[in-house]
Formats: C-alpha cells, sequence, structure tokens
C-alpha cells in the first residue's frame, strides 16, 4: 500500500497520507515522501497550490508513529546527527512558493497539529478536534512550539500543553488555529472553492507575498517597514503587476505569467 498518495488534480497537487489503521501517524517514510511531493509541486509550472490531507474521515494526522522503534523510546536520536527530519520537512514548507493547504478531515494532534500549522491554509471538518497530548506519554511538543506560539494564545496554549486536553473545530476557529470548520460533506467543495480563489489570483503577488509575510513576522517592526520600502517597489514592476493594473484599467480579467 502507497503510504502517500501523490494526485494532481487540475491545479492543485493533492497529498494525502494513507495509513488510516493508524490514523495517518507519520514516519521518516511519509514525511520524506510528503517533500518530494512539495518538491515536485513547485517544478510543474501548471501546479498552483497543494493540498495536504489525510485518508478516511477520522484523522489528518495523529502525529508521530510511536511503534516506529523496537524499544520504549518513541523515537532514536543520533547525538552526532541531531537534526530531525520533521524539521526539515517545516523548512521546506516555510521555503514553499505555493500556498498549500490543510484539509483537515479528522483529528490533527500532536505533530500531525504541527503539520496543520505548517500550512498557509486550513479548511477543516467540523467534526475535527485538535490537540498536543505529549504530556501523558513524558513528552513535550518542543518540534512545532514555533508554529503553535505564532497561532495560539498563549494562555491556551499553556493549557493545552498542560493538560494534554484537545480543542473542538469551533474553539479552534474562534483561536485563528483554522480558517474554516465545515460539515464533512463541504470540506472537498470548500477546498476547491480555495483553490478557485488561488487561481485568480496572481501567483507572482502570492510567491512574493508569501516570502516577505515569513520574513517580516521574525524582524521587528522597524526592520519590517524597512524591507517594505524595498519589497513592494519591485513587486510593482512585475510582469503580473503591470497586467494587473492593466486589466484593471481594460475592465477585462488578467492573464498571469507568473513572471
Amino acid at each position: 500500500m502507497q503510504e502517500l498518495l501523490i494526485e494532481a488534480r487540475g491545479p492543485a497537487l493533492w497529498l494525502t497520507i494513507n495509513r488510516p489503521a493508524l490514523r495517518n501517524a507519520f514516519n521518516e517514510q511519509v514525511v520524506g515522501l510528503i517533500a518530494t511531493g512539495i518538491r515536485q509541486a513547485q517544478s510543474s509550472p501548471e501546479i498552483r497550490a497543494i493540498v495536504l490531507t489525510g485518508a478516511g474521515d477520522r484523522a489528518f494526522c495523529a502525529g508521530g508513529d510511536l511503534s516506529a522503534t523496537a524499544t520504549d523510546a518513541p523515537f532514536t536520536v543520533d547525538p552526532a546527527h541531531p537534526r530531525n527530519f520533521v524539521i526539515a520537512l517545516f523548512k521546506l514548507m516555510e521555503d514553499c512558493e505555493l500556498p498549500i493547504i490543510a484539509r483537515v478531515n479528522g483529528h490533527a494532534l500532536a505533530g500531525g497539529l504541527g503539520l496543520m500549522c505548517a500550512c498557509d491554509l486550513v479548511i477543516a471538518a467540523d467534526h475535527a478536534t485538535f490537540g498536543v497530548p505529549e504530556a501523558r506519554v513524558g513528552l513535550f511538543p518542543m518540534m512545532i512550539m514555533p508554529y503553535l506560539l505564532r497561532i495560539i494564545p498563549l494562555r491556551r496554549l499553556m493549557h493545552m500543553c498542560m493538560t494534554g486536553h484537545p480543542v473542538a473545530a469551533a474553539e479552534a476557529l474562534s483561536l485563528g488555529l483554522i480558517n474554516e470548520a465545515v460539515p464533512t460533506a463541504e470540506l472537498d467543495s470548500r477546498v476547491h472553492h480555495l483553490i478557485d480563489a488561488i487561481v485568480h489570483a496572481s501567483p507572482t503577488a502570492q510567491r512574493l507575498g508569501k516570502h516577505g509575510l515569513h520574513a517580516m513576522r521574525d524582524m521587528t517592526i522597524r526592520q519590517a517597514w524597512e524591507f517594505a520600502e524595498l519589497m513592494l517597489p519591485m513587486m510593482a514592476s512585475t510582469q503580473d503587476a503591470r497586467e494587473g493594473f492593466a486589466a484593471f484599467r481594460e475592465k477585462r480579467a488578467p492573464i498571469w505569467t507568473g513572471q
């Protein structure tokens, strides 16, 4: 059985973790396949977005596969090579020039929540729950903490981490953890609606905008102003910007080149 399904559906490349019996928990092989899919999408000019999801309707991703090692520890560590494959995937997702949409078909827990947070946009089924239960098995969500700190208010995040209690989709929406919570029957239609909206906008603006947003997030406000003063004139000189303004003046739909 293929553990990750990679399928082009129109302008989007869908990456589906196909381990429903394990609630779509990931291991190093699955993470490597996700990375391969992201690189494939970026090398395909016709692809405008990536959709990351899980098989079935129980779980988006339950985190790391804790049965992956033969010891009592949930994973092995080589102190001479401490780099982690999950962090390598997060870096790749951060640098990805395409919008990445999480289609959350079920529970997003532990590293699965981090995988969701690494995506740019999130459409979730309203039965999904979101949590970090690591403290209940003697761990703490360290590797996904940089994302959690940027998205979840500190007091609520502390409660989630200390108790392991999950939050429901309605609260996740109010926290800004997800963009939409919809009935399962509407999940695919809302994802396709989002993809359509992405396709109608400039790929150049999206690419440079995503780069700028991620860069500014780690800057002081004065550094961000300096960055913006350099970025905006550069964006205005692109072919897409000229085409966008021309289409606006001529009251027609723009024809994007991605340049």
